[in-house]
């Protein structure tokens, strides 16, 4: 018994602040941070999932930049722009199940603090309600405190998607075709 107490007098009130650490730090790594974006889009979901992966078309809405993959799972994928100063980003595809889901892993290389955040996790779900579809768009695997950067771009982005594919016109918001022509 007078060891406990030693225990519980001494020792313990140091402990303490260790175990917290520990728990916050755990709690931490187990629920990183994640953003969640759903739009309603009226159109078919073959036609979705083509605007996501064409290059071409990925470029009317993506800050003019394209995508080029060969879009199987494993495989890479690369991000540019004709107007960028070098590649704006690399990753791989995790899953990929047209017309339904894709998720990749994505390393942002438009600026140091972007490349500095390390690789971040996109999946877009596309799901058909009627004749339209819910995309939603999560970008996971970011750090608590990550660069706005990282994700803060995906309204416009969606905004921009949703406007082409229902109207065929080109969303002119400043900064919707940052690397392309307007």
């Amino acid at each position: 018994m007078p060891i406990r107490l030693v225990h519980d007098r001494w020792v313990s009130k140091y402990a303490e602040p260790w175990a917290a650490g520990l728990s916050e730090l755990t709690t931490r790594l187990e629920n990183p941070v994640e953003k969640v974006f759903e739009i309603y889009i009226r159109t078919a979901p073959d036609r979705l999932w083509e605007a996501i992966t064409d290059p071409e078309i990925r470029s009317k809405y993506n800050f003019g930049a394209r995508v080029i993959s060969d879009w199987t799972q494993g495989s890479r994928f690369e991000m540019g722009a004709p107007g960028a100063p070098g590649s704006l980003g690399e990753g791989r595809n995790l899953e990929v199940d047209p017309p339904r889901k894709l998720v990749q892993s994505m390393v942002a290389l438009w600026s140091d603090e972007a490349r500095s955040e390390g690789p971040t996790r996109i999946t877009w779900e596309i799901e058909p309600i009627g004749d339209s579809c819910r995309l939603t768009v999560t970008h996971d695997e970011l750090r608590e405190g990550a660069s706005e950067e990282l994700y803060g771009g995906w309204p416009m982005i969606l905004s921009g998607l949703k406007t082409w594919l229902e109207t065929g016109q080109l969303l002119t918001t400043p900064g919707s075709l940052l690397y392309g022509s307007q």
